[in-house]
C-alpha cells in the first residue's frame, strides 16, 4: 500500500502529527510520502492508494492554503482519504474538509482533531495528552482495509 500526506503547519503542530503518523504507517508496511502544500501542485499529486490531509484552523475556517489546495485537486475520484484538523476553539472543521473531499469524489476512511492547548499540553508542545494514541487509533482505520 502507498500513501500521500499533504499537510499546512504554522508552528508545528501538524508537522509533528504527520511525522508520528508517517512513522506508524511506515511500521505497517505502507510507503509514505509527505509534502506541505507549498511542495506540490493539486493537478499533479502523486498516485497512491490513500491520501491525508492535515491542517489547522485559523480565522474560523480551515488554512486557506490548504482549502485553496483540496478545491483544485485532479484525478482523486474513488481514492480513500483521512483528514486531520488542529484548533484552538470548541469546534473543529472536519466536516468543512470533507464536504470539499466529497466533492472531489473520494471516500473518507477516518478523521481525526486535536485541540491545541496552553494548560495540560503533553511535552509542552500544545497538543494534547494522549494524542499519540489517538492518532495511532486514526492510523489504524486507515489501514485496516
Amino acid at each position: 500500500m502507498n500513501s500521500v500526506i499533504i499537510y499546512w503547519s504554522r508552528y508545528g503542530h501538524g508537522q509533528k502529527l504527520v511525522d508520528h503518523l508517517s512513522k506508524n504507517l511506515k511500521e505497517n508496511d505502507v510507503k509514505t510520502k509527505i509534502f506541505k502544500t507549498s511542495e506540490l501542485e493539486p493537478d499533479n499529486i502523486p498516485q497512491a492508494d490513500l491520501y491525508v490531509f492535515s491542517t489547522p484552523t485559523e480565522a474560523f475556517r480551515i488554512k486557506r492554503d490548504m482549502r485553496k489546495f483540496m478545491k483544485r485537486i485532479e484525478g482523486l475520484e474513488g481514492k480513500e482519504y483521512g483528514i486531520i484538523n488542529t484548533h484552538s476553539m470548541k469546534r473543529n472543521w472536519l466536516k468543512n474538509m470533507e464536504k470539499i473531499l466529497k466533492k472531489k469524489k473520494m471516500k473518507k476512511l477516518a478523521d481525526v482533531d486535536f485541540k491545541i492547548e496552553k494548560e495540560g499540553a503533553e511535552e509542552g508542545n500544545g497538543l494534547p495528552a494522549g494524542w499519540k494514541k489517538d492518532l495511532d487509533q486514526f492510523a489504524e482505520k486507515l489501514i485496516r482495509t
